[in-house]
């Protein structure tokens, strides 16, 4: 079966002015709350204190996307800002048939904190065409859909002259096997590569603050991304985490756990929130899926590691020392055999940053990141070029 993937964005003035405004202005390359809002809308924060709360609201509303295969899946990206008192919501809808659009289904309600609303994505979206787990729109077998559309809403409390700012939004389409066994890729020229990147392991975190799901193994995701924006030398200050027990290791893991969480996954694994999370300290953050460790070379010669999504059982990974239904880990390089070079927070379980390096075999590995549908995090500064795109461009 053909691995159908498409990653398409907006990200700068000329983009956001091909959709459709609504109270929304474009300042520069980036999308607020205009000289009016288009409405008012009050919310109750299900994490809250369940007193409604009255909010101005914008909204953009991308163009129709035709990626030009039938979609199965669909997963949201955003980089933005939002100030005290302002949050977003993400949307997308799609059709089956090109002409009649489904309901808008809610892909995230995020904040950069949890100060004002407590960021979540939204259950019990289901319905005949399509279903959302989490952080992603799936359609339900048979029905696929060939077109999609995004709308993106900012609000801000009622008095409030901020708003939040949005810098890129983009959306990963898909339709690509899941589970089935993959053959050894390819070489791609990244044998003996290795980018070095500062090693955390998610284990010391055993137990720390039952709120954020008791650190440990539930903190893969965020671990992993903050390998990656150490990395690029950018994450929170001692002030952001001044709040963080004095006594736990590695205090920023706290910080980023608690601004990763989805309230209603109750866990920080949601891989958009972890991607906006990256973007907050001036990176460039997305997910997509990759078609193959080929695929993946390409990011380490052009000196990026990437965040991947596994899924394995302890005996179809050999080294790894566990099993996991679903997990994240940083790729920092290759051997000489082109074998995965990795940061694996889990890493034998044990809890020790010493532990976290380790080079699994390139072909199970690749069989437990596929399992996935070779979901990725592109992570990286504005002003690192990316590799050359293919030309069903899935970055």
């Amino acid at each position: 079966m053909t691995r159908h993937i498409v990653y398409g964005g907006w990200t700068s003035g000329a983009d956001f002015d091909l959709g459709t405004h609504q109270g929304t202005a474009v300042h520069g390359d980036v999308l607020v709350i205009g000289s009016e809002a288009a409405g008012i809308r009050s919310y109750v924060d299900p994490h809250g204190d369940r007193a409604p709360v009255i909010y101005e609201q914008s909204t953009w509303l991308s163009p129709e996307v035709r990626p030009g295969f039938d979609i199965t899946e669909l997963i949201p990206s955003w980089n933005a800002t939002t100030p005290p008192g302002t949050w977003i919501e993400i949307e997308v809808r799609a059709s089956e048939d090109a002409i009649l659009m489904s309901r808008w289904y809610t892909l995230g309600r995020w904040a950069e904190t949890d100060a004002d609303i407590h960021p979540t994505s939204v259950p019990g979206q289901e319905d005949e065409l399509a279903s959302v787990g989490f952080d992603m729109l799936t359609a339900r077998e048979p029905h696929t859909l060939p077109t999609y559309q995004l709308r993106v809403s900012l609000l801000r409390r009622v008095g409030s002259s901020d708003s939040p700012t949005l810098r890129l939004v983009a959306v990963m389409a898909s339709n690509v096997p899941h589970g089935q066994d993959v053959p050894r890729s390819v070489s791609g020229g990244g044998e003996g590569m290795v980018i070095d990147v500062p090693a955390y392991s998610q284990q010391v975190h055993h137990g720390e603050y039952p709120q954020w799901d008791n650190g440990g193994e539930s903190w893969c995701s965020c671990t992993s991304t903050m390998m990656v924006l150490a990395h690029w030398g950018k994450g929170p200050v001692a002030e952001d985490y001044s709040w963080v027990d004095p006594n736990y290791p590695d205090r920023f893991i706290a910080h980023a756990a608690r601004h990763t969480f989805d309230y209603h996954f109750k866990g920080a694994g949601n891989w958009p929130f972890n991607t906006a999370y990256a973007a907050r300290y001036g990176m460039t953050a997305y997910v997509t899926r990759l078609r193959s460790l080929t695929e993946a070379e390409k990011f380490i010669k052009a000196g990026i590691p990437l965040v991947l999504s596994v899924t394995f059982t302890q005996e179809e990974l050999d080294g790894a020392g566990y099993g996991t239904q679903g997990h994240l880990l940083v790729v920092i390089g290759f051997d000489d055999y082109g074998n995965v070079i990795c940061n694996d927070p889990a890493s034998h379980g044990i809890a020790s940053n010493d532990e976290v390096r380790t080079t699994y075999d390139r072909e199970q590995f690749e069989n437990a990141w596929m399992a996935t549908g070779g979901i990725v995090y592109v992570i990286h500064p504005p002003d690192v070029e990316l590799p050359a795109r293919p030309a069903e461009a899935n970055w």
